[in-house]
């Protein structure tokens, strides 16, 4: 009993830290796409404030090709980032799984023990009841 113990109480560390790695991640995308949309912003103002708008202009502002290469960038790890995940939700949901199983396990041995142990109580109360009635009590 003790080593499921300590397995059911692994598996439970296992999701914790498979829910731990998904909502990481999920705070990264939104962080980053945060981060994009700001650059949108910073992009159209510096366009606006120049007055040109047409990237391959040769007047057309350093600061917002530096912007425009920054928000390419962050879309690539936003994509990257939605890849990984995608792995650690099926990794998530493996380690429920495998938690489950080990959860019905465990109450299945448990009822079987209570079962047992009822079944023995119950022999021992008509074993009791035989011999009083037995003896005319």
């Amino acid at each position: 009993m003790k080593s499921r113990d300590s397995l059911i109480r692994l598996k439970r560390f296992q999701v914790d830290e498979k829910r731990r790695q998904v909502a990481q991640i999920e705070m990264m995308i939104t962080d980053f796409n945060r981060m994009v949309s700001d650059l949108d912003d910073q992009i159209v103002s510096e366009q606006n404030r120049v007055g040109i708008h047409d990237v391959a202009h040769f007047a057309y502002p350093t600061f917002a090709k530096a912007a425009i290469q920054r928000r390419d960038n962050l879309k690539v790890s936003i994509h990257d980032l939605e890849v990984k995940l995608g792995a650690a939700r099926d990794e998530l949901a493996m380690a429920v799984e495998d938690l489950k199983k080990i959860e019905l396990i465990e109450e299945r041995d448990q009822m079987r023990e209570r079962a047992e142990r009822d079944a023995v109580e119950q022999e021992t109360l008509d074993e009791m009841a035989g011999r009083r009635h037995a003896f005319g009590r």
